[in-house]
């Protein structure tokens, strides 16, 4: 029999952006439920009138305007929690008080770091599995660039990474940091067995508009062959009229180049401009495939209800612990204050 699911947050992440015909699908909350036969959308809830009405119209379910009149009524075993991050720790609890196995929450997982502390503590004590959506760990891509760089062979060993991040013209730095900066400081940790440390902030303020900033840390106790620790540049900005997610792997035979749309290996050849020296050619160029992001965290979910009996519980592969990581991450960059 599928296991209820229901969603609090009817929104862009919750459910809207299925409409997106660009996007690889599902692309949602709803949508990943939905393409699960495992899973079964059993309702909704959102405060506002006309994103209870689209997600009805949608997806055919019941909706209701707050979230434990919802719990009360459906019982469902897992909530995706899509709203804003100040209210993530309030339906966290709220859903472990209502016996749901499995939260899986938005990023970021909190908007302090004492509130992403005590989601955290939640999902240990084993009263809750609390996955946080970071969606590249689910993302086939990132999971052969994760085996590709723990192998070490075929580029060797990692000698520092970069971040790119552009998101739009106007927003101010702080906040492209905090809402898409949470999926590129995630990937880099996941992607090394590392955790993210900052350094120092250089450049443009995070509270301007306009600009670049760069975020010079490290990556350490890498669980991949590399340097210890990796050193770790991340340059944000604004004043751009497109957006840019890239992580670049810079290693000792070549580098690897991931992010939205993008996959590249290249390899240390013997180079046709100097004799002596090597160069880089790049060997291989696109992913080529679906990556199943949202789908997979989706069956992660469903996994984890399945093993929420007792003692017996499954380690998801995006934990309530990593999303936490970040926010300490995010919380260390003092200049912003």
């Amino acid at each position: 029999m599928p296991y209820k699911a229901a969603i609090v947050g009817l929104g862009r992440i919750g459910s809207l952006l299925e409409e997106d015909p660009l996007r690889e699908k599902p692309c949602t909350h709803a949508g990943s439920i939905t393409a699960n036969p495992g899973l079964i959308l059993c309702a909704g809830t959102d405060i506002e009138e006309e994103r209870r009405r689209l997600f009805s119209e949608r997806w055919g379910v019941p909706v209701y305007r707050d979230a434990e009149t919802m719990l009360e009524k459906e019982r469902p075993k897992i909530l995706h929690i899509a709203t804003h991050p100040d209210s993530h720790w309030r339906y966290c609890s709220l859903a472990a008080r209502y016996g749901v196995s499995v939260a899986v929450c938005e990023k970021p997982l909190a908007d302090t770091l004492g509130e992403a502390k005590k989601i955290a503590a939640l999902h240990e004590s084993g009263t809750i599995t609390v996955i946080t959506n970071h969606e590249r760990r689910y993302a086939a891509d990132y999971a052969l660039t994760q085996k590709i760089l723990a192998d070490g062979e075929r580029l060797g060993p990692i000698a520092g990474v970069r971040g790119t991040l552009y998101v739009g013209k106007t927003r101010r730095l702080l906040d492209v940091l905090w809402h898409d900066g949470t999926h590129l400081a995630d990937a880099a940790m996941f992607l090394t067995g590392a955790i993210l440390k900052h350094r120092k902030t250089l450049g443009s303020s995070l509270k301007d508009c306009s600009g670049t900033a760069y975020l010079e840390g490290s990556l350490e106790k890498s669980a991949v062959p590399a340097a210890s620790p990796i050193p770790f540049l991340l340059e944000l900005g604004s004043g751009r009229d497109h957006l840019v997610f890239e992580l670049e792997f810079s290693c000792e035979r070549g580098k690897l180049k991931i992010g939205n749309g993008i996959f590249e290996i290249w390899e240390s050849k013997e180079s046709p401009y100097a004799e002596g020296f090597k160069s880089l050619k790049k060997c291989e160029e696109g992913f080529g495939e679906p990556t199943g992001y949202f789908s997979n965290m989706a069956a992660d979910a469903l996994a984890c209800a399945k093993h929420c009996h007792g003692n017996a519980h499954r380690f998801p592969l995006s934990s309530a612990v990593d999303g936490l990581r970040v926010i300490q991450y995010l919380r260390s960059i003092r200049a912003w204050r």
